[in-house]
């Protein structure tokens, strides 16, 4: 009887290293706040050495204007429409509004439903026309558990073109 238990064990041992030599072990890479701060403060950095003019909000959302607009700036009701592209800091691509729509842009309300905190207070910096890049990290957007592609700890950037913004009535 104890050999018997001895050889499943065993056996149980075997398959669960060699499923994680072969990459069968659905273990999640895990980063953690201090990394992403890290990645953040270089990448920031980087921008600030190569000539980039970067502002942050009272919010805590870097920002760079790329494009000035014209007009009112948008308020939570209002309709925008925006082109846009997200990625991460390493440059790998995670969406953008030509894989939403076929005219390539995005329509919503701003503020219903409410989107990541990072992507509403981003919103309010750009009016008609105006082409922004937002840094937001992850405490303003999926945080320490992620989305679907997006894992944990991952601070977003959008370049954001406003196309077209109406005033709520």
């Amino acid at each position: 009887m104890k050999l018997s238990g001895l050889k499943i064990v065993l056996g149980i041992s075997i398959v669960a290293f060699l499923s994680s030599c072969l990459g069968f072990a659905d273990e999640p890479i895990v980063s953690s706040q201090r990394a992403e701060q890290a990645e953040l403060t270089a990448f920031l950095n980087k921008l600030t050495e190569s000539g980039k003019d970067i502002d942050t909000t009272s919010f805590g959302i870097y920002y760079i204007s790329m494009e000035e607009g014209e007009g009112e700036f948008p308020k939570a009701g209002d309709s925008l429409e925006v082109g846009y592209v997200g990625y991460f800091i390493d440059g790998t691509l995670f969406d953008a509004s030509d894989k939403l729509e076929e005219n390539g842009t995005l329509e919503f309300v701003l503020g219903n439903p409410p989107n990541i905190p990072g992507w509403d207070k981003g919103m309010e910096l750009i009016n008609r026309n105006a082409k922004v890049q937002l840094i937001i990290p992850s405490k303003y957007a999926y945080g320490s558990t992620g989305l679907g592609a997006i894992p944990p700890y991952k601070t977003l950037v959008f370049v954001v073109k406003m196309i077209n913004l109406r005033p709520s009535k």
